[in-house]
């Protein structure tokens, strides 16, 4: 504090907030911390959500990463710090941090990890006020975030939650602020509107440490590969068990332009020599965007260069865009069955019906895509035989060679969304303790006993494995590429058994 010269009337004079320096955040970490189990390895899925896995797939975690990117463009130090992709201990990744010493620790949290990530956060500020002048905020961002914001505020010394999915753009304006002197007064941070996401720069993929997530995936046949993001999450965004309901509610679906994409996938292609990209928005925008798009790949010729997956819907496309799509270079296609039985897809604000699925399959099939599906089991709604129902339908659709592979996990009502809403009215709720709410257990009341649902996923992944769909599998090799993802999603499959032992 500084004060006049003059003896008389002596009055402090307040500094402004911009010449305060010492709380300013100049170098941030993005981090996900190392997270040990008995249960697995940590894995943050293709939707984002968390499981305990012995599959060890990495996913690359995309909003992020453009978090990363539009702070280092705007003269922020930024340290990619993923300690799972890395593989590191904890003592490791705590050591590298004491080192690089941030300002400001960012981590992406999720329902059945966010009491480890509390405790954690407890220990980096015990271990922040040992060093000298270490002034650590740490920021946490996700859908359980989103959902129940005053709760890691009770329960963690975190300086600041983030409520939206936005991450990129509410970590610049919480920064912003915090660097002009004026930061929030309230924990709580969110945005007021949705900002365009072409204001967004093309992701740093060097910064972003993209090799990590290039290889260990069994969503690329052709390797390396990476993904991207179109459009923030869902068209539809209305399903009511679907986590990113609370991020990106449907009414609030934005995409990039075309032509923003296509810049992203050139710079993956000329500058990484990547094979195969994953578009990870919850569903593929459709009608003129996806026309325009398959049309600018092929006028570019990166179809014939790089190979696409994409998340669909059932029932969205005609057989004249599935043709395009392969024209343009798609191959995989991933489509959320849940379930077989139109009541439950009713339930759960599906807007499709049973008839489309093996409509759709069949000219994903015709135009020579490979789909994927995924199901779950333990609706509340479901009788055994109900479930019976699904698993029926998923050996008919490999029978038929009508999909390639598959996905299933027990349903889990995650907060925030209208499925937990529910369960809490009608008192469905086994536990609130969220370290259960991992996909590997059931946590709400069902006709189902708990035993049969982990039977009857298990059953689900083995019940496809016919002699018929494998001899299919074997006579469709038509190279090594075909010989080398196949040997290695049978590896990744076989210890994906092991989820639900």
């Amino acid at each position: 504090m500084a004060y006049s010269k003059k003896k008389s009337n002596l009055k402090p004079i307040r500094s402004t907030p911009k010449t305060v320096t010492t709380s300013a955040v100049k170098n941030i970490a993005i981090s996900y911390p190392p997270l040990e189990s008995s249960k697995g390895i940590a894995f943050l899925s293709q939707n984002r959500q968390f499981q305990w896995t012995n599959t060890g797939n990495v996913i690359y975690p995309i909003i992020p990463a453009y978090a990363a990117t539009l702070l280092q463009s705007r003269g922020i130090k930024v340290f990619w710090d993923d300690a799972i992709a890395q593989n590191l201990t904890f003592p490791q990744w705590l050591n590298r941090l004491k080192q690089n010493r941030p300002d400001l620790i960012a981590i992406e949290t999720k329902t059945p990890v966010v009491k480890k990530h509390w405790q954690i956060i407890k220990q980096l500020k015990k271990e922040s006020l040992k060093i000298k002048n270490w002034k650590l905020k740490i920021v946490l961002m996700g859908d359980h975030i989103t959902a129940l914001p005053k709760e890691s505020i009770k329960k963690s010394p975190v300086d600041y939650v983030l409520v939206g999915g936005d991450y990129d753009f509410l970590l610049n304006k919480l920064i912003k602020l915090i660097n002009s002197g004026k930061p929030p007064q309230n924990k709580i941070f969110q945005l007021s509107s949705n900002p365009s996401l072409d204001s967004l720069p093309i992701i740093d993929r060097k910064l972003t440490q993209w090799q990590l997530y290039a290889y260990n995936n069994t969503n690329y046949k052709y390797k390396p590969g990476s993904y991207i993001m179109s459009g923030r999450d869902c068209w539809w965004g209305k399903c009511t068990f679907c986590s990113w309901t609370t991020l990106f509610p449907g009414k609030c679906f934005r995409c990039f332009s075309v032509k923003h994409t296509i810049k992203e996938i050139e710079n993956l292609v000329n500058n990484f020599g990547v094979k195969e990209i994953f578009d990870d928005s919850g569903t593929l925008p459709t009608g003129k965007w996806l026309n325009n798009f398959c049309q600018e790949i092929i006028k570019r010729g990166l179809n014939k260069k790089v190979t696409f997956g994409c998340n669909m819907r059932f029932g969205a496309l005609t057989q004249k865009e599935y043709y395009l799509m392969k024209q343009a270079g798609f191959r995989f296609i991933l489509y959320g069955l849940e379930s077989a039985n139109q009541k439950t897809l009713d339930f759960i604000n599906k807007n499709e019906k049973t008839n489309h699925v093996i409509e759709t399959l069949l000219m994903a099939k015709k135009a020579r895509l490979e789909p994927h599906i995924t199901l779950i089991i333990g609706f509340p709604n479901e009788t055994l035989a109900d479930a019976q129902n699904t698993l029926n339908l998923a050996r008919k659709i490999f029978q038929e060679n009508l999909a390639d592979s598959l996905q299933a996990t027990i349903l889990i009502p995650y907060p925030g969304t209208p499925l937990f809403k529910y369960c809490q009215k009608n008192n469905l709720l086994l536990t609130q303790d969220w370290d259960k709410y991992d996909m590997r257990q059931p946590v709400i009341k069902s006709a189902i006993k708990p035993k049969q649902q982990i039977e009857l996923v298990q059953n689900l992944f083995k019940g496809i494995l016919t002699h018929k769909f494998l001899i299919k599998k074997i006579i469709s090799i038509r190279s090594f590429s075909d010989i080398k993802h196949l040997s290695y999603y049978a590896f990744k499959y076989l210890q994906k058994l092991k989820d639900f032992s």
